[in-house]
């Protein structure tokens, strides 16, 4: 059975059409100004191919090579729409140098070979697809197992559309017939398919921004900025874990701002608001970019430092002289801005809520001794079962197992 080249052509570019105002749709709806990079640029694909189609025998010399270069800044469109999609900003040269290429290039380099023609125009597109690969390459954010079709469709994609052109031009170059072979067939069917599939990953990529993004609302605190307590315990966690299969000790820290009830009272909660805000970018700015901090209640505040006790209490000694000095004031009356802190640390595993215990333990000695000030742990906390496994398994014993008690 045969089948008509311009049927399937008209075919593809209907539902490269369709899926473009789709995109579009879902861009506007979703204000994700990707989308509507990616149906602006099917449609238009989808126009200039239609009309080249339908009108190829009428078509003057001039407007075929319009048609055919609209379609080029199409494919350059594709490739900007992952650049905006992950941040970047637009490349008009970019998006506009693959047409002008093709124009300078049929304009020059024998303009009535139409095998040239066909093989520029294939490297053309398949260079786009390249770039969009790399594109999504560069900026892959899950496992390659998880991430595979963003990379292998427009590479297949390329990789279609330019071999059997090249394999017509080495091996049957004078073979007019080439032009109407079954590769065009192919040509014509496997635009379908791409289109589809570059839709598929579109709104895989789509939902996967999504879901992270409801994460990371579900683990950061939205006056601070800060982790609240689910996402500094996930964080810690991992650095835990890290640290200790490493040898390194970690340390703990819990804030407590003095007197922020107080505060509140005087002032108002949107004040207290602010001496919130003003004492996590205290913290952020003051600790390294390695150690860990959150939100962990209403005044109170915790960090995970990967160092020694020592290390930990000289910091945590710049974090309330920065607080104390910060000096803010509210309708002209002075605010006391001081924190209490308490630090421990523990031998690798130790699990975040021994530490938290124990640092909590100072903390409270540092209120009792007058607040302002800075409290180690007097005594190393008991690690948990979970934690004297592993370390009995890291000297020789050859076995781990998971949290069975909760021994303080």
């Amino acid at each position: 059975m045969s089948l008509d080249t311009s049927t399937l052509y008209l075919v593809a570019t209907l539902v490269a059409a369709l899926l473009g105002v789709m995109l579009l749709f879902f861009g506007r709806q979703e204000r994700i100004p990707a989308l509507n990079w990616w149906g602006a640029a099917y449609i238009l694909g989808a126009a200039s191919v239609a009309l080249w189609t339908l009108a190829t025998t009428m078509l003057g010399e001039a407007l075929s090579l319009a048609l055919n270069a609209v379609g080029f800044a199409a494919c350059g469109m594709v490739w900007n729409a992952a650049r905006v999609f992950h941040g970047r900003k637009s490349n008009w040269p970019g998006i506009l140098l693959g047409a002008l290429a093709w124009v300078a290039a049929v304009t020059t380099l024998l303009p009535d070979d139409a095998a040239v023609r066909m093989t520029i125009g294939a490297g053309i597109v398949a260079v786009y697809a390249a770039l969009t690969a790399s594109e999504l390459w560069s900026e892959r954010r899950r496992t390659l197992q998880k991430r595979w079709p963003t990379i292998a469709v427009p590479v297949l994609h390329g990789f279609v559309l330019m071999l059997p052109i090249l394999l017509g031009d080495f091996l049957r170059p004078h073979d007019d017939g080439f032009g109407s072979s079954i590769w065009v067939t192919a040509f014509a069917i496997e635009l379908v398919l791409y289109a589809v599939g570059t839709v598929f990953i579109i709104f895989m990529l789509v939902s996967e921004r999504t879901v992270r993004a409801h994460k990371t609302a579900a683990s950061i605190d939205p006056l601070t900025g800060m982790f609240n307590r689910r996402g500094f315990a996930e964080a810690t966690s991992r650095m835990i874990e890290r640290e200790a299969n490493a040898g390194r000790a970690v340390t703990v820290m819990i804030f407590d701002i003095d007197h922020f009830k107080s505060i509140n009272d005087r002032f108002g909660h949107p004040a207290g608001d602010e001496v919130l805000k003003l004492f996590a970018a205290v913290v952020t700015n003051t600790l390294r970019m390695t150690d860990l901090s959150g939100r962990i209640g209403g005044e109170e505040f915790a960090a995970l430092l990967p160092c020694s006790m020592d290390e930990a209490l000289i910091a945590a000694e710049r974090v309330r002289e920065a607080f104390a000095g910060s000096g803010i004031a509210v309708d002209d009356a002075p605010v006391e801005t001081t924190v209490s802190i308490g630090v421990a640390g523990g031998p690798a595993f130790t699990e975040l809520d021994v530490l938290l215990a124990a640092a909590d333990t100072a903390l409270y000695q540092a209120k009792r001794a007058g607040r302002n000030r800075v409290q180690a742990a007097t005594e190393l906390p008991l690690s948990l079962e979970n934690g004297r496994r592993k370390i009995a398994g890291l000297s020789g014993h050859g076995h781990r197992s998971g949290i069975v008690g909760n021994v303080a």
